[in-house]
């Protein structure tokens, strides 16, 4: 539960209330250019984010994004590369998904980057998770889609972002508690996997709201149903998992993180800018027309965030591990 965003022990917006010197004038004093490292194609949730958040914040702190796409791995791949080879100077950040942040390492002993390596920044979304199909699939409701599944086992063919993402959690949660197995096939991102699923070369991705919001919005594709807490604002008619008797709750959280030993007044400064991206009306606007659910976890707040998603998905993992083909 969080109710004050803080970082090295202080509230960003008591800094922002108090008018910090890095608040007054909102100059970036690192750079003038932050190359951001996305560890998914172009088109998916971490692209998503970026084109959302780094218009506002490029213009509030005086700098130029420049996104390197290093797709692979579930993101391992630029996150890696973030915490063992990028300088902590400031000049470069990536984008941070959870749980595959986590999940990575969790999962394959090969990758050895860990959230110790990193300085978390901030959470900016919270993006359910969604199952979709194409606009003229022959799986018209959720209850077809289980049907199909337990008719065929293991031939209906569901689509992910990749092995360990949250996507990838979900099914396999799901199929444990509805007692039926997917045929499941990792993409490099949301973004594939939603494509695919609207071509119907695979036949459901699992997949999160705020990428297939605007296709769902379009005609191109049409929700099964929601990984949420209750039904979504944006899509009244959707149910939940939790509706049709599924206890299964999940998405994907989207931030930014740097490498560790950054100073302390760098991280501060783009904190505060974060924070003041969030607060923007514009930037409420566009987030919402585009179904993305701000939740906004600064500083050391988000670091407990991360630590407390790798216990969480460290006990998941453990309960699930014997059941997942490797």
């Amino acid at each position: 539960m969080k109710t004050f965003t803080k970082f090295v022990g202080i509230s960003t917006f008591a800094l922002i209330a108090a008018s910090s010197v890095f608040a007054q004038d909102n100059q970036y004093t690192a750079s003038d250019e932050i190359t951001v490292l996305q560890g998914f194609n172009a088109g998916g949730g971490s692209d998503a984010l970026a084109q959302l958040v780094q218009p506002y914040l490029a213009e509030d702190l005086g700098v130029n994004f420049v996104n390197q796409y290093l797709p692979g791995a579930t993101g391992a791949i630029a996150w890696t590369r973030l915490a063992k080879q990028e300088p902590n100077d400031g000049t470069v950040i990536s984008i941070t998904n959870t749980p595959m942040l986590m999940t990575n390492y969790l999962m394959n002993p090969a990758i050895t980057y860990t959230i110790d390596e990193l300085t978390p920044l901030a959470n900016i979304v919270t993006d359910p998770g969604v199952a979709v199909v194409a606009a003229d699939s022959p799986i018209q409701t959720f209850e077809d889609l289980l049907a199909a599944a337990r008719e065929n086992p293991q031939t209906v063919t569901v689509g992910n972002s990749g092995v360990g993402g949250d996507d990838f959690f979900t099914s396999v949660m799901f199929e444990r508690a509805a007692d039926l197995q997917f045929q499941k096939v990792p993409f490099q991102g949301d973004g594939p996997s939603m494509t695919a699923a609207m071509g119907r070369s695979i036949d459901v991705s699992f997949n999160n709201v705020g990428i297939t919001f605007p296709q769902i919005e379009a005609g191109n594709l049409r929700a099964l149903v929601v990984f949420a807490n209750e039904r979504l604002a944006e899509l009244p008619d959707v149910p939940t998992a939790r509706e049709l008797g599924f206890d299964v709750v999940a998405g994907s959280s989207r931030g930014y993180s740097a490498p560790a030993g950054m100073d302390p007044e760098i991280r501060a400064q783009l904190v505060e800018g974060l924070a003041r991206v969030v607060e923007n009306p514009d930037f409420q606007a566009a987030a919402a027309a585009q179904a993305m659910n701000i939740d906004f976890i600064g500083g050391d707040d988000y670091s407990k965030f991360l630590a407390d998603q790798l216990v969480e998905f460290g006990g998941i993992w453990e309960e699930i591990k014997d059941d997942v083909q490797q």
